[in-house]
């Protein structure tokens, strides 16, 4: 749930690090395949090279930590949810009705503001411990982000920039944006996906203004103690009035999705950045659907410009949004340039429905990979292989046409106790029939990659 209130627009200089390095290397020759410049559309050239990662036209030293690919860089400033008559912009723009229609401020202006279009390429610090996440938090690994550097990274989620937009004054607000996390491979799961969330603060008489003689109450205590149902610093009284009005106005947004009939349900959850915290799932189809997170803001948060107020925030997914209410079946889709899909998303009327017609399913082929495990060292890392740099590689060679990566087997040697895995890729093309052989090209690179790249030892 978040926001980086508006990094500058950075402009593209003559010649970068990047540029110049290339030219240096005589255009970069010494570089494998994976390492040239990818193409993004009109914007800027994406380019990773020897010395830096260049994005947007801005040079970032790499380092260490620095695993984003040029099939990752090619998504930036692609901006689905921006496109018009696209899906997740028909999302994004029902969410922005309710919101405009349902909360006025003065003057009838809309309540909340809208911020969809801020830089995706954000520092650790907002990624992070902006939003009260510990160092040791899983959510920190390497192998579950895209990083640039070791304190610059694309954003895993659009709450990187809401200390930002808090600080500046806003007290109502919505975000959409692309976020990025290196993932495991399948129909839902994709590395460049879109969220949508919102935030709003609440002075002492807004939250009791409807409460009778209410003199006596206020927002915050200074002598408290944190509770499953409240923090330390808030009133019990306080925080039920907004945990209510919170529940209150997503139970109305999915009625305002769903339909009027739609059954929801509430789950305590645990979030770094909010409590209490809450899931709301729906039930779909006959099965209960997580459709969005959110709960109470910590006060931390607040501290910087809002102490005196409280605040609520929600999160959600546009492509889960988009694949149940209009039953698209591949995530891979969203990224597809097939008129077929688009122009069934082309409506006189945003709140149209729409039920996708699938696309002719072409048949998959799949191919397996076996591999021995590096053996640890004495001075190597403790795990020197993990699941995610393989579903990178694959995704950096085989793109889109890999429709999922799974692991069928295991096998540890009874004598050398060496660990042997096997995964299967399963290959369609969501627009025409992929051959064997073609596949078989694919399927050899991401072999040898897989040896050079990750110390694996081929079983093939």
């Amino acid at each position: 749930m978040r926001l980086s209130l508006l990094l500058p627009l950075l402009q593209s200089t003559p010649l970068s690090c990047c540029r110049l390095s290339a030219l240096l290397a005589n255009g970069g020759a010494a570089l494998s395949r994976r390492r040239l410049s990818t193409d993004s559309g009109s914007a800027p050239r994406p380019v990773i090279d020897q010395d830096c990662v260049e994005v947007s036209g801005r040079p970032y030293p790499r380092d260490d930590f620095t695993n984003v690919t040029p099939k990752i860089l090619a998504k930036v400033g692609r901006d689905l949810h921006n496109q018009r008559h696209h899906p997740l912009w028909l999302i994004k723009e029902r969410i922005k009705a309710f919101f405009y229609s349902s909360y006025m401020g003065r003057g009838g202006n809309p309540l909340f503001s809208v911020h969809d279009n801020l830089n995706p390429v954000v520092t650790t610090e907002q990624n992070f411990d902006s939003l009260l996440i510990p160092p040791d938090h899983p959510s920190r690994k390497q192998g579950d982000n895209y990083f640039l550097n070791r304190t610059t990274m694309l954003r895993a989620h659009t709450s990187a920039h809401q200390r930002e937009l808090v600080k500046s004054g806003l007290d109502a607000f919505l975000l959409a944006g692309d976020v990025y996390r290196r993932d495991e491979i399948d129909s839902c799961h994709y590395p460049v996906f879109h969220q949508m969330e919102g935030v709003r603060l609440f002075t002492e008489r807004q939250v009791f203004s409807n409460v009778p003689d209410s003199e006596e109450l206020s927002l915050l205590e200074h002598s408290g103690r944190r509770t499953p149902h409240k923090q330390e610093t808030h009133t019990l009284e306080a925080v039920k009035l907004v945990e209510f009005n919170l529940k209150q106005t997503l139970t109305r947004l999915i009625t305002h999705l769903f339909g009027q009939d739609v059954e929801v349900r509430w789950v305590g959850c645990y979030f770094p950045f909010t409590h209490p915290s809450f899931e709301m799932e729906v039930r779909f189809q006959g099965d209960w659907l997580e459709v969005l997170g959110c709960g109470v803001m910590e006060q931390q948060l607040l501290n910087s410009g809002a102490g005196d107020k409280l605040g609520w925030a929600f999160g959600l997914g546009l492509e889960r949004l988009a694949m149940v209410l209009y039953q698209i079946p591949d995530i891979r889709l969203f990224w597809s340039q097939d008129e077929r899909f688009l122009t069934q998303f082309i409506l006189d009327d945003i709140h149209q429905p729409v039920c996708f017609q699938p696309l002719s399913k072409y048949p998959p082929l799949h191919n397996d990979i076996s591999f021995w495990l590096p053996e640890a060292g004495p001075e190597a890392e403790p795990q020197s292989f993990t699941a995610n740099d393989f579903y990178d590689l694959v995704r950096s060679i085989g793109g889109d046409l890999v429709e999922k990566v799974t692991l069928v087997d295991e096998f540890t040697h009874p004598q050398s106790r060496r660990r042997s895995q096997c995964y299967r890729i399963i290959y369609r093309h969501m627009e025409r029939t992929l051959s064997q052989q073609e596949v078989r090209l694919v399927h050899k690179e991401i072999e040898d990659a897989a040896e050079a790249e990750l110390g694996v030892q081929g079983r093939y």
